[in-house]
């Protein structure tokens, strides 16, 4: 594969297709039932396909995105004046282009290989209402992930309180492509109170599909042994805020 499609629908198989045109017995609409803040979906997209697209953003972007790091702040642990009053703000450590910024290392290799116009699709955006069940509006924030070995995001529930248009809840979707080189990832997710329900979200075309805010985290990538310098976890990431907040 040189290039992405220019529709995101193109990547789908049959079973994608019935999520798209709502008409999946289980997915169509799933976060809008109110019987969980996310869902994680495999052989909505074609295998063969996938398997191009890890290799093709590996070879076009790979050198290109930019560390993201956020470590324990030593004051978490050492400014504690009684016992089990701490508090953890966000760490984490992956790399990531803002697809967004037009400034970005990685945006002007993203639109040669057709990555930012498959994004910005209409079924992109379709897929995403569909599966999510909630109307969203049609413009979205873009953003790609890579997980080397021992990258992870610790836990945090991405609420953003000061953002009128996103305070009440906003909808992320995720396109997962992962080498045959990683062993493990995973999603660990609050149900009823507790950080309890736990989901690979080491897949090859893998769909995740949140209803943020939640809490969650995800686990460091661990890579097969000896396959370090293959491993990588790519993610295609849309974010959208729900269209009655127009």
């Amino acid at each position: 594969m040189k290039s992405f499609p220019e529709e995101f629908e193109a990547l789908l198989t049959k079973t994608g297709r019935r999520v798209l045109e709502g008409r999946h017995p289980e997915l169509s609409g799933f976060l809008a039932q109110g019987k969980s803040r996310f869902v994680a979906a495999e052989g909505l997209l074609d295998a063969k396909k996938s398997r191009a697209i890890a290799g093709l953003l590996e070879r076009s972007l790979g050198y290109r995105m930019s560390p993201m790091e956020q470590s324990i702040p030593p004051g978490a642990t050492w400014k504690m004046k009684k016992a089990y009053t701490e508090k953890l703000p966000k760490t984490v450590k992956v790399r990531t282009a803002m697809l967004d910024d037009k400034k970005s290392p990685a945006r002007k290799k993203a639109e040669e290989i057709g990555l930012i116009t498959m994004l910005e699709s209409k079924s992109f955006h379709a897929f995403a209402e569909a599966l999510s069940g909630y109307p969203l509006r049609r413009q979205w924030g873009l953003q790609t992930l890579c997980h080397w070995p021992g990258d992870y995001s610790g836990p945090h529930n991405d609420h953003h309180p000061d953002e009128p248009l996103g305070c009440d809840g906003y909808t992320d979707m995720h396109l997962t492509f992962s080498t045959d080189a990683v062993d493990h990832q995973w999603l660990v997710y609050e149900r009823a109170g507790h950080l309890q329900e736990i989901k690979s979200v080491a897949t090859m075309g893998g769909v995740t599909c949140y209803r943020l805010p939640f809490w969650h985290y995800t686990t460091p990538m661990v890579a097969k042994r000896g396959r370090e310098g293959d491993a990588r976890r790519w993610v295609l990431l849309g974010t959208f805020l729900d269209r009655w907040s127009d």
